[in-house]
């Protein structure tokens, strides 16, 4: 072997040894992994009209909900039309300027059934990203959730709304609706 052959050889191993201590060679991203538990992290928006709600990440994937008690348009329908979850959601927290990605579909988080929406923003340094904006009601009382992260992977989205299933986030949100 010549020199320039073990030099190069050399460089790939250790790219290589790196990549794999790093997590870089596996197939899935960390957020798929079933080991990898949601954290509870502090609500990261700034204080408005509503109360802060709860936060969660995995990996590279963040959940926001919060209530808005007394807030949905139609008591007796709820949230049924792109535009009013365009309206409640909180997606602008995000980004001001966000654009819906494509048309909403109903969805059902829990007991409570909406709406749910994609939508394209800018991140603060540049670059967009995509988030779900989703409202559900029961009577006059919403509850918004956003997902933030790569929600064009179906696995990514899946995973997003087994955790607005779970019972830690069944639990809170049936306490902020409690007795109404």
């Amino acid at each position: 072997m010549n020199r320039r052959t073990i030099v190069q050889t050399s460089l790939a191993t250790g790219l290589m040894a790196g990549m794999v201590a790093l997590g870089l060679g596996k197939d899935e991203p960390q957020s798929f992994s079933k080991d990898v538990p949601w954290r509870l992290i502090a609500w990261p928006f700034p204080r408005d009209a509503w109360l802060p709600g709860q936060a969660w990440r995995r990996g590279a994937l963040d959940v926001y909900v919060r209530p808005k008690i007394g807030f949905c348009g139609n008591c007796d329908t709820g949230v049924v039309t792109d535009e009013e979850v365009d309206r409640v959601t909180d997606i602008d927290l995000l980004d001001e300027r966000f654009v819906p990605a494509k048309d909403g579909l109903a969805v059902r988080i829990g007991n409570l059934s909406g709406r749910a929406r994609l939508y394209r923003y800018t991140l603060m340094g540049g670059g967009t990203r995509l988030a779900e904006g989703i409202a559900v009601s029961q009577k006059c009382d919403l509850i918004i959730a956003v997902i933030a992260g790569n929600l064009l992977d179906e696995r990514e989205r899946t995973a997003a709304y087994r955790h607005l299933e779970s019972s830690a986030v069944q639990d809170w949100i049936s306490q902020q609706l409690e007795g109404r």
